[in-house]
């Protein structure tokens, strides 16, 4: 069989067709920073599993469901440049 594929077709790499790289090393990065400050914050277990539940499972949901396909690194950024340099996009006419 030969397929055609249209040469405006944009090839997206992602971890089991779900996940852009660059959402799963954020991920990783972030779940290991919350990961560590709480493993030398507390020494009970269910403390612990409960706040890096609590603090890494919207992450995933957002990471999955994602903001209609963006990578979450994208979304980040775009976040970040808004709060630097905040813009007046409204504009009241009289």
């Amino acid at each position: 069989m030969k397929f055609i594929i249209p040469q405006n077709y944009n090839f997206k790499n992602k971890v089991f067709g779900m996940l852009d790289y660059s959402t799963i090393i954020l991920n990783i990065v972030w779940y290991s920073i919350i990961f560590l400050f709480f493993h030398l914050l507390f020494k009970d277990w269910n403390i612990k599993i409960f706040f890096i539940i609590s603090f890494c499972f919207p992450m995933t949901l957002f990471s999955i469901f994602g903001f209609y396909g963006e990578p979450m690194f994208l979304v980040l950024t775009y976040l970040l440049k808004y709060l630097l340099r905040p813009k007046l996009y409204l504009y009241k006419k009289f």
